[in-house]
């Protein structure tokens, strides 16, 4: 898939009956081997569908791509979501994108912000002066630090250096003390931080219930990763959540949206296995806090099975 051309694309592609592509995220991410998994619980569905799995940087980019219809089912974060359908050009969405359609609520990520014991780092305001990796710019994941240190008072220029990058290098610059802290936005007991957790002493850096609301953001939800999530935790500690969602657009036909959204909810022990993410994804909350339109796929599904009256 050419992103590029993606991008700039002026007319928007109809969905093609015989293939169907999910977009994911980095390799590292919990998106993508969800998105392998799906890929194959719809190939089973759908077996006249070729299901492919595309590796993006994200959610911005996931919506992007499916709103000139380059790709069919998306993950993305629930405020990445609203921004695109409300077309908010400092989130990279230049117009709404209101070809967007919503398939399912799904689990939530953490904001885990990650300190060296040894950086002197127990608040956000201790952030300044010191070396933050923020995630790779214009990512979720930056949107995210953006938001939670404007809340706080926190401005990258006050910070002693800002750096944009993925999930994997700032873990390892963490363990070789090149960094002081990372922010990063996930699953509880996410692989790369129970690895750091084990090379070095860490601090999981609270972000207090009254800064969440300082956010103004309904996407934002006060959230507790337990004591002993990772080593040396041994409180349970105070952050921010954000939904993910599953999405498509509007050129995806009703009864391929009906099938991939039922083998979704009767297929979710194999999501489980593949990443354990999943487990906290319910029916009951399939359409809790979606800031889009549903599908009428999808839609049908769930007054079907009762979840819509």
């Amino acid at each position: 898939m050419l992103v590029a051309a993606a991008i700039s694309s002026s007319a928007p592609l109809a969905f093609a009956a015989d293939t169907l592509d999910v977009l994911t995220g980095r390799t590292s991410t919990a998106y993508y081997p969800l998105g392998t998994a799906l890929a194959r619980i719809i190939g089973k569905a759908l077996p006249s569908l070729k299901t492919s799995v595309q590796a993006t940087n994200g959610s911005a980019e996931n919506l992007t791509l499916l709103q000139a219809g380059r790709g069919e089912v998306a993950f993305t974060l629930g405020d990445s979501l609203s921004a695109a359908w409300k077309g908010d050009e400092q989130a990279g969405f230049a117009s709404p994108q209101k070809r967007l359609r919503g398939i399912a609520t799904l689990f939530p990520n953490y904001v885990q912000i990650v300190a060296r014991a040894d950086a002197g780092i127990r608040t956000l305001a201790d952030l300044n002066g010191k070396r933050v990796s923020v995630g790779v710019q214009k990512s979720s994941v930056e949107r995210n630090a953006r938001a939670i240190f404007a809340a706080a008072g926190v401005r990258y220029r006050d910070l002693g250096k800002v750096d944009y990058l993925p999930f994997g290098e700032s873990v390892e610059l963490m363990k070789e003390r090149r960094l002081d802290a990372t922010l990063q936005s996930g699953a509880l007991g996410v692989s790369g931080l129970r690895d750091l957790a084990r090379s070095v002493d860490i601090v999981v850096v609270t972000i207090p219930a009254a800064i969440v609301r300082k956010i103004n953001d309904p996407a934002y939800l006060p959230a507790t990763i337990p004591a002993n999530t990772y080593r040396g935790q041994t409180d349970a500690t105070a952050t921010v959540a954000l939904q993910n969602f599953l999405v498509t657009h509007d050129g995806v036909d009703s009864d391929t949206v009906y099938a991939i959204t039922k083998a979704l909810w009767t297929n979710l022990d194999q999501l489980a296995a593949a990443h354990p993410a999943a487990k906290d994804t319910n029916i009951g909350d399939a359409v809790t806090g979606m800031p889009i339109p549903l599908h009428p796929g999808a839609e049908k599904y769930y007054r079907e099975v009762g979840v819509l009256k």
